[in-house]
């Protein structure tokens, strides 16, 4: 299998987003870290595997599953998770609650990549045919849990994620890239 060709820098649409706070779902309120989308990073000819061999070549993360996403609001306040559509297209949403009038509603098609910061609640609102990601997380992150806003969370989870830094580079591009940009930016 030849290796996977992502989409040039220079030609990457990435979209950034801040997400407040809402009820026990912290989003990007406790760090500088904006939840992220790279548009059709990769391309349509992408399979599930040739998208792990890429993400475990640059290093940064390493693949833990394929999956769809849950449809239960929920986040991770142990690491930070990079999520690669490799199958279908579905409508997602990030800020732990259909009902939070600052979340972000999006759809997302396969050759894109989402990097959600520790915090970030994310649910599955639609499978519009066939969708599948490959989830991955920090390489030296053995340790992932699922939070789904419960108020006795709330203590310990929130301190854990204030604790974490960022990821060591960019899981798409390593030495460059949009994750290293707002690393510099804190935004």
């Amino acid at each position: 299998m030849a290796p996977l060709t992502t989409m040039p820098l220079s030609s990457l649409k990435v979209s950034k987003h801040h997400i407040p706070a809402y009820q026990n779902f912290p989003n990007t309120s406790l760090r500088p870290y904006p939840f992220m989308i790279y548009h059709t990073a990769y391309p349509s000819s992408l399979s599930p595997t040739s998208v792990e061999q890429h993400l475990s070549s640059v290093g940064i993360v390493k693949p833990a599953w394929r999956y769809t996403m849950y449809r239960q609001h929920h986040y991770h306040s142990t690491v930070d998770e990079v999520l690669v559509v490799v199958n279908g297209s579905a409508r997602l949403c990030f800020g732990g609650s259909v009902s939070n009038p600052d979340k972000l509603e999006v759809q997302v098609k396969r050759g894109d990549v989402m990097i959600v910061p520790a915090g970030v609640g994310h649910a599955l609102v639609e499978d519009e045919g066939s969708f599948e990601m490959v989830g991955s997380y920090p390489k030296e992150s053995d340790n992932w849990d699922m939070c789904t806003g419960e108020s006795d969370e709330k203590d310990k989870n929130w301190d854990n994620i204030r604790k974490l830094k960022w990821l060591k580079g960019d899981p798409v591009y390593g030495d460059q890239g949009p994750v290293l940009d707002v690393g510099k930016e804190g935004n």
